[in-house]
């Protein structure tokens, strides 16, 4: 089940409905959480119409048009439309995702409906502060950690070392795992969520990093790492197929290990 942080004592109220485009005969139909804090309204979902045959094939295609042609308040984060800076995560259809790289193929619904991404405070319209996101990410020391002398000219490091990174390295911190994951939504406060430990792990397991105790000892703790329960959400939401939750399983193996 999908949940969403509203305003203090707010709802989502039924928006504007905005006209059908004129002759068209291949119509969708758009249905889009709006919300502004300098309104003073509550949230609102509007309701656009966009001519298909117009229209590029991905669901940021479908954004950039409402915005440019329709309704130029509509407001939301993009940059790279390849999948590789995290920037357009959103919540479509029920399902945290890339909106560059979700094809409007891919729902099977005639209504297609898009929210922010759940549980998160919205800055505007489908913009989550994700300010917290990022200093729990900052907090496991996303860097190759030394101790050693720096070698004159880099790091070495083997290719059978270098694939266990494969899998981990390619997170783009879009967010899309953490707010799809209950545990996170119940204790965001403390449990770094899927992200962070996905990225911790990705440290802990360089070849080339010296800090391995430090990191491990950093998320000996009741609700940084322990919170996870396995619910896998995050591993199914991801939209570029990486597996957080077994990074975090994998984490607790290490912690189990050091312990004996």
């Amino acid at each position: 089940m999908v949940q969403f942080s509203l305003p203090k004592n707010s709802r989502i109220t039924t928006g504007k409905t905005w006209p059908r485009p004129e002759g068209a005969t291949n119509v969708r139909t758009f249905k889009i959480y709006r919300w502004s804090p300098d309104d003073g309204a509550n949230p609102r979902v509007d309701t656009y119409f966009l001519d298909m045959d117009k229209c590029g094939p991905m669901v940021l295609d479908a954004l950039i048009k409402i915005k440019n042609e329709i309704d130029p308040t509509l407001t939301f984060r993009r940059s790279c439309r390849e999948g590789i800076c995290g920037s357009c995560a959103m919540n479509i259809d029920g399902h945290n995702t890339l909106a560059c790289i979700f094809g409007l193929d891919e729902i099977s619904k005639d209504t297609v409906t898009i929210y922010p991404l759940p549980h998160m405070p919205v800055v505007k319209d489908l913009i989550p502060d994700l300010t917290h996101f990022y200093a729990q990410h900052a907090s496991i020391m996303p860097w190759l950690e030394t101790k050693t002398n720096r070698p004159a000219k880099e790091w070495k490091q083997s290719i059978e070392d270098r694939k266990k990174l494969d899998g981990l390295y390619e997170c783009v911190m879009c967010a899309s795992c953490s707010t799809a994951c209950p545990s996170y939504w119940w204790n965001g406060d403390r449990y770094l969520g899927p992200a962070a430990l996905l990225h911790a792990y990705r440290w802990i397991i360089d070849s080339r990093d010296e800090a391995t105790g430090e990191r491990l000892d950093q998320l000996e703790d009741p609700f940084k790492l322990y919170r996870c329960h396995t619910i896998m959400n995050c591993t199914k939401t991801c939209p570029k197929g990486l597996n957080p939750a077994k990074a975090i399983a994998e984490i607790k193996k290490m912690m189990v290990e050091r312990a004996v």
